[in-house]
């Protein structure tokens, strides 16, 4: 900082008012760089099923030289994860709404406001095949009549709203066509041992419904009730037998902005400068 002082002082500048540059220097660095920190404290609407994101998007992101951030709150979470939760946040994807995410690998939701603050997480359970789409007409047909292979929980990026089932039960619609929804766990059948299956710590028996996604009770009732009460949100529902970016197609935020993830995390005030510098590039 005293070499960017002495160099607004050979420019001819009093020195109040060299002070007086510096100073506004250093208070956009440090706004940067606590804005940056604030968007990553933790280590790190389109038809139903459609690949996401549009060139709109992708021009919107490349305006903006700033890059934002999900904030997990310390969330232990996977790359795949990180990475959507980050587009989505940076891309506004999801516009000024909140968004889920569902992560079958690893049979957990994500809950986050509009600011891609992460509201919370838990276990979730999935349907019984492995696969990442619903096959053309499931909707249509008797529980009955539907295979075991046929029982996937599709990939993609859904815009949820809230509705009821056949039975009446408060759910949020995923995909209703292919009658995919997001509800409270059911125990209808105790031979089915649900709520045993979410208590457990693994996730090799959270595969049990005919695809829809069931919520532990109180999760449902103080996350996901709250996000679909009023308005429509986006669910991302994210593959696991399909590659993520042919499902979605996603950026890397970090990469885009050409920086370092970490550097989100704690900037130093060198880096905080430059970064400055280079978002004043831009405009």
């Amino acid at each position: 900082m005293q070499n960017i002082f002495q160099l607004f002082r050979k420019s001819g500048a009093s020195e109040v008012a060299a002070g007086i540059c510096v100073g506004v220097v250093v208070a956009a660095a440090v706004l940067v760089s606590a804005r940056m920190s604030a968007a990553e404290s933790s280590t790190a609407p389109a038809s139903a099923g459609t690949v996401a994101g549009a060139p709109a998007k992708a021009s919107n992101r490349a305006s903006r030289n700033i890059p934002r951030f999900a904030d997990l709150r310390g969330e232990q979470a996977s790359n795949d994860v990180r990475y959507i939760a980050d587009w989505v946040a940076d891309s506004r994807d999801a516009g000024d709404k909140p968004f889920v995410i569902i992560y079958k690998k690893g049979a957990k939701v994500f809950v986050f406001d509009q600011n891609a603050r992460l509201l919370g997480a838990a276990p979730v359970l999935l349907g019984l095949a492995t696969g990442d789409d619903s096959i053309p007409g499931i909707g249509t047909k008797p529980l009955s009549e539907i295979a075991i292979s046929e029982r996937t929980t599709p990939a993609g990026r859904f815009v949820g709203e809230r509705g009821h089932n056949a039975r009446g039960e408060d759910v949020v619609w995923v995909d209703y066509d292919a009658s995919v929804s997001m509800h409270r766990v059911l125990t209808t059948n105790p031979a089915e041992h649900r709520l045993e299956r979410l208590a457990t710590p693994s996730i090799e028996d959270n595969r049990v419904s005919f695809g829809c996604i069931n919520v532990p009770i109180a999760f449902y009732e103080q996350f996901i009730q709250p996000t679909f009460a009023a308005d429509t949100a986006n669910i991302y529902v994210l593959p696991e037998t399909r590659p993520l970016r042919q499902v979605f197609t996603a950026y890397d935020v970090a990469a885009a902005h050409g920086i370092y993830r970490n550097h989100a995390q704690k900037v130093p005030d060198s880096d905080a400068l430059m970064i400055l510098l280079f978002a004043l590039r831009g405009k």
